[in-house]
This record gives C-alpha cells, structure tokens and sequence, in this order.
C-alpha cells in the first residue's frame, strides 16, 4: 500500500508521501475500507477528486510539507542537506498517522494492521490533506471516523477472542 502511495508522490513530484496519497492507495487497494465509504457514487467522486491532485488543486500542496507550521521550511531537507528525492519520505502528518495505525492495531490486540486502522489514522487529524479532499468530495471525516469504529467494534466483537463491554469498547 505504501509503494502505491510512493509512486503517486513521485508521478506528483512530492517530496513527501502525504495522508492524500495514502487515502487513494487504500481506496484502490481495501474493500473494506470502500465499504466505510458506503456508496460507489461517493466513492467515484472521491477517487475523482485524488485523481485531479497532480493537475489541480494539489499543485499548491507541492510547495509546502503537510503539517508544518506557517513559516517554516516548505521542503523537509534529506539527512545529506539536500531536499531530497521526491517521494522518499513521510510528510509529518502522514508519519504520525501511520504510528496512529500501528497504535490502533496493537490496542485491540491484533497482530498486524488493517485498511481501517490506516483510515482511521487519515481522518483523525483536521489538518491532513486527507480530510481536506474528503471535505471536497461531501464526506464528513468525523461521520466516516464513527462509522469506521463501529465496523471495527463489530468485527471485533464477532471475534471470540474479544468480547464487548459496556458502550461497546473491546475487553478480553
């Protein structure tokens, strides 16, 4: 999932791979994650939305890390000084987001990570490029987030090796 993103942020000339082009990899590649979505007609916009990014409105989002405060460096420099080659890194928000989904994974006891949990990880933050194109193809972040805790919460709860306790949190 992450080569995905990599080639996008490479094919976009972004320094860094950013929760945007995580958001198009998982829809591309998780089932799972495009039923959180619902309907194939908000998934269309969406995908249509990540599409246009190296030709519209994500050419702003070349100059600048996602994440980073005003005035601070636009380009993350490589541990040689140089600005790096495009796509060989995480934009902060984006690393921050995959230690979320590593966390999320470990918290309900799994042994690995699934689409949810990156998805999860995507939306939780309001300043990601991840919500902000969700925002422009109609779908609310904080609905989707809710709905993805209820799908992992049923899933897990159908598990025998979680049981649900009170409002719906996992126990063992």
């Amino acid at each position: 999932m992450v080569d995905g993103a990599r080639r996008r942020a490479v094919r976009d000339g972004d320094r860094q791979i950013d929760t945007a082009h995580l958001l198009h990899s998982l829809l591309e590649r998780d089932a799972e994650v495009r039923a959180a979505f619902g309907d194939g007609a908000r998934i269309a916009r969406l995908l249509g939305y990540l599409v246009q990014r190296s030709i519209g409105y994500g050419l702003r989002w070349q100059s600048a890390v996602e994440g980073s405060a005003p005035g601070s460096p636009t380009v993350m420099r490589a541990a040689d000084g140089t600005g790096g080659q495009p796509g060989e890194c995480f934009s902060p928000l984006a690393a921050v987001a995959m230690a979320r989904t590593r966390a999320r994974a470990t918290g309900r006891g799994a042994a690995g990570t699934h689409g949810l949990d990156l998805l999860a990880a995507l939306v939780a933050d309001p300043r990601a490029r991840a919500v902000e194109v969700l925002g422009r193809a109609g779908v609310d972040a904080r609905e989707l987030l809710e709905r993805i805790g209820e799908r992992v919460r049923d899933a897990s709860c159908a598990s025998a090796a979680f049981e649900c306790a009170p409002g719906g949190d996992l126990a063992r």
